[in-house]
């Protein structure tokens, strides 16, 4: 594998609403993530990905672009971005974007000149359809629920695509003009000096444009989920590689894929010397949610499945590349009320899961309060939640026969704006958040966890975050490059594995259990590295045992 600047980088992923506000108006913005750069720095962070700053509507929380040159008011100004730029490249850290290309929003110029004039230039930059015998073009639903197809203002039988919100039209990829005005758009962004791009959904820019009328539906609504438009069509590799050819390979920029259903004998495409991406998201333990009818019917993730989720994703890419690790980010739930069991969702608990996330092959990605333990937010009911997704799943599960007790509890467990509550800085009023009325509440618990109780405590998760990250960036190299090798399948509940390159070994344990495991090294005594409960720098012997909760990271 070619050596690359961003290989050996640890990214913090910025949700900029719910970072830290400046102005007391309830909503984050540039200058407060300027305030907190010695923070993220402290850190140890090298990348920041900004999730959209762009001005939009915010139908779905700024992935609904309006002006892809323009900063959202809400969030500042293009001298804020500017400054907040410089603050990064003098801490010697990099700034990446959220590119949204395969959609933007209904309230940017080109889709207000398109609904106009469906037949004129504007109208070629999206799908516009008639509809068939009365009704919608084909029964497709859309991401948030509802059928995908949108009657355009005005007529009886026009409709235009939207696979996410109705104010999120699809961009039609196969117009050449189109590709010209998002390639300059690109290139603008990474003349200003960002590092590369975090790319979503843009797995759904290749589709089957014929729209075959109606299919066999998936649900009680009549519908066919919209990603079969995306099935079999075969002209993905070409587009992207013609949009990578015109901007990123310009600049060495970093690329992270949003890519779900990516096959398995594929991924040497996506990642790698020759991929079309630096790197691509690890969604398999994530994808352990895609079973049942609806969030209130998917069961609860096993250890097993978890561990095997873990190892097949780093086994995957292991051959060709390095992809970008997750516990959680701005679509998921919190990592710590997800993956961990209930008596495990405190201290020791959070920092054996950081132990696995951090120490694994790949590129870490951190999400904003990851880092101090943050979990699930208790919504007590629906009304609460501002996520269009999370209400077409309740939605779903009432349709389907389950409770309203049961339909928020499927939200409980997954809802995205699980993640999307104000970080929590202090225990003063709002978490520190914000001095006015935070535009998503915050979850009580901000009294115990926050950064200002963690940040001076030796034993707290936040400092045990900047141990492993520091671990990290002490042995880059076999931390980075090195092997992964699964250890101890047979005992329950354990995570074990070896990094090993030449003649480095490092072995990572994390007891996932309330029993204590033996381990046997079957050799000479080991060298503690880190652990949650044993100090850096103590010797384990060949035969030990490991308590309840312990993670440890030895040298071998």
């Amino acid at each position: 594998m070619k050596k690359k600047w961003w290989q050996d980088k640890i990214c913090y992923q910025i949700y900029p609403k719910s970072f830290m506000d400046s102005n007391g108006d309830g909503i984050g913005d540039l200058r407060g993530i300027l305030g907190k750069m010695d923070y993220l720095k402290d850190l140890g962070i090298d990348v920041i990905w900004l999730s959209p700053v762009y001005k939009s509507p915010f139908l779905d929380q700024g992935y609904d672009i309006s002006d892809y040159y323009a900063i959202a008011e809400e969030f500042g100004t293009m001298e804020d971005f500017d400054n907040l730029l410089a603050a990064a490249k003098e801490r010697d850290m990099h700034i990446i974007m959220d590119l949204v290309i395969n959609h933007c929003s209904s309230e940017h110029e080109w889709f207000k000149e398109a609904i106009k004039n469906p037949d004129g230039e504007y109208g070629r930059y999206f799908y516009f359809r008639k509809g068939v015998d009365g009704k919608e073009p084909s029964n497709i639903r859309s991401y948030f629920g509802g059928n995908a197809w949108e009657l355009v203002p005005g007529t009886e039988d026009l409709y235009y695509l939207h696979m996410y919100t109705a104010g999120q039209p699809d961009l039609n990829w196969y117009n050449p003009e189109v590709l010209d005005k998002l390639y300059e758009m690109v290139n603008f962004w990474l003349e200003k000096g960002i590092s590369g791009f975090r790319i979503d959904a843009i797995m759904d820019i290749d589709k089957d444009i014929s729209f075959p009328s109606y299919y066999e539906p998936d649900s009680v609504d009549g519908l066919r989920f919209c990603k079969i438009l995306t099935e079999g069509v075969g002209g993905f590799k070409d587009k992207f590689s013609a949009l990578k050819k015109a901007t990123f390979d310009k600049y060495d920029a970093f690329t992270v894929g949003e890519c779900f259903g990516v096959a398995d004998s594929d991924m040497k495409d996506f990642v790698g010397d020759e991929g079309l991406f630096s790197t691509v998201f690890d969604f398999e333990t994530h994808s352990l949610i895609f079973r049942g009818s609806c969030w209130s019917d998917v069961p609860e993730i096993t250890f097993d499945e978890w561990k095997n989720a873990i190892f097949h994703g780093q086994h995957l890419t292991e051959p060709y590349g390095l992809r970008a690790t997750v516990i959680e980010n701005h679509d998921e739930p919190r990592g710590a009320s997800r993956y961990l069991p209930e008596f495990a969702r405190n201290d020791l608990g959070k920092k054996a899961l950081a132990t696995i996330h951090l120490m694994l092959r790949g590129i870490p990605f951190i999400y904003q309060g990851q880092e101090i333990g943050m979990e699930n937010m208790p919504f007590s009911s629906i009304e609460e939640y501002n996520d269009p997704n999370t209400h077409m799943e309740y939605e779903k599960a009432l349709a389907l026969g389950f409770s309203e007790k049961e339909a928020l509890d499927g939200c409980l467990r997954f809802s995205r704006d699980n993640a999307r509550t104000p970080m929590q800085w202090s225990d003063e009023v709002n978490a520190g958040f914000s001095s006015g009325n935070p535009w998503l509440p915050v979850n009580p618990n901000y009294k115990e966890i926050n950064v200002s109780a963690q940040e001076n405590n030796p034993d707290s998760v936040l400092c045990y975050y900047k141990k492993l990250i520091a671990l990290r960036k002490a042995y880059s190299d076999v931390l980075t490059y090195g092997r992964v090798e699964e250890a101890y399948d047979d005992i329950d509940n354990l995570i074990a594995f070896y990094r090993i390159l030449d003649d480095k070994k490092v072995l990572i344990l994390s007891n996932i259990s309330m029993d204590e495991a033996k381990i046997d090294l079957g050799e000479s005594k080991a060298t503690v590295l880190l652990g949650n409960i044993r100090r850096a720098g103590e010797i384990v012997d060949s035969i030990f045992k490991l308590a309840p909760l312990e993670a440890l990271v030895l040298k071998m």
